[in-house]
């Protein structure tokens, strides 16, 4: 199976072979700002599985625990396609809703619950939770 995800103008595309490494809902304040929403959801992709279609740009930050990330986007309508982050740089963490896929595979870890929104429960048989 090949999930393909894409930025909203379609310039640069993912086409990813088989199932991510793992989904995860990410709760701290760096993917909240990124996401623009109360928390982010992603799925990690080994490099061997991933297919880059357009051209990108990138940008370099640390995080609020110091770590790097490398953020890569679509220099036409600026959406964040994929990242590399901690805790292995090699795997390709692509916003889960860019797959535009309702079947897409659930999360199976929610971490920095100690930055989630009251509001929010994340919820789930199989789901770990970490502070």
């Amino acid at each position: 199976m090949t999930h393909l995800a894409a930025c909203p103008c379609g310039q640069l595309q993912l086409a990813c072979r088989g199932d991510p490494v793992r989904v995860s809902v990410c709760h701290c304040l760096d993917c909240q700002r990124r996401s623009g929403s109360a928390f982010a959801v992603q799925a990690r992709f080994a490099p061997e599985m991933v297919t880059v279609s357009g051209v990108c740009r990138e940008r370099t930050r640390l995080s609020d625990t110091g770590n790097a990330a490398v953020f890569h986007f679509c220099p036409d309508c600026g959406t964040t396609i994929w990242y590399h982050a901690m805790p292995d740089h090699t795997l390709f963490a692509v916003p889960v809703g860019l797959f535009a896929d309702p079947a897409f595979p659930g999360p199976s870890y929610s971490v920095y619950e100690d930055r989630k929104h009251g509001w929010i429960e994340i919820v789930g048989d199989s789901i770990e939770h970490y502070a």
